[in-house]
This record gives C-alpha cells, structure tokens and sequence, in this order.
C-alpha cells in the first residue's frame, strides 16, 4: 500500500471565487500563484498558506448556491495545525480583528481548538497538540 507523507491541497467550492480570494489572502495569509477557468468551466485560484499547505479555491459555474453544512455528506472541517495554544490565542486576536467569524478556544484533552467560518460558512480550524 502507498504511504501518504501529507496532504498535497485542500480545494474548497465557494460562491463568490474573488470574495473569497481576498477573505483567504487577507485573513490566512494565503499566496495565489494561479488562477484560470478550467475544461469544465470552473473557475479557480490556487495558492499556498503560511508553512505550504496548498490551497484551492474553485466556483463551479452550476453551483447551488447552498449554505455549508458540516451534517452533510463530505466535508466536515479542515484543520490547520499550529504549535501552541499561545498560537491560537494570537490566531483569535488576529480573526477579530479582521472580522472572522470565530468562536472561543476549546480545550479537549488530546489538545486546543479555535474554529472559524469562511464567507461561505465552511468550517475551519486551528489546533495545537496539548504540549508534550
């Protein structure tokens, strides 16, 4: 079997591909390297986050249009890890500032986690290990 050493990317479908190329350039500090329409007229925008995680950003011209609902089939979360929960802290303060939506640090017993919302609604995350 072949062993995964990561994840490549991270593509999200969002309504609104310029809205959310500037949420996730200003909020997450994402980088944009390309950015077209492919064969099946999907227009997309790929780039890296701060550390390399790719990240791509695709408005289907047929989209539905539905609000993002983690009970739906397929994507819950993504979760972005960071080192410490003094990380987080930072992270919440910068998320206010740039207007996210996002709800307090929570602490579980395998480590620390700040969730946070897109424009679309997609729930994200940060998470630090508890400290070892």
């Amino acid at each position: 079997m072949t062993e995964f050493s990561g994840v490549s990317h991270v593509a999200l479908t969002v309504s609104d591909l310029g809205q959310s190329k500037q949420w996730y350039a200003d909020v997450l500090g994402w980088q944009m390297l390309m950015e077209g329409t492919d064969e099946n007229e999907i227009a997309f925008a790929f780039g890296l986050l701060p550390g390399g995680t790719g990240l791509g950003l695709r408005q289907h011209p047929r989209g539905s249009g539905d609000a993002f609902a983690p009970e739906r089939t397929g994507l819950d979360h993504v979760s972005f890890a960071v080192d410490s929960r003094d990380d987080l802290a930072s992270f919440g303060s910068h998320l206010g500032v740039k207007g996210a939506t996002y709800s307090p640090i929570v602490d579980v017993p395998y480590g620390s986690v700040l969730s946070f919302k897109d424009p679309d609604g997609i729930a994200l995350e940060a998470f630090a290990p508890i400290a070892g």
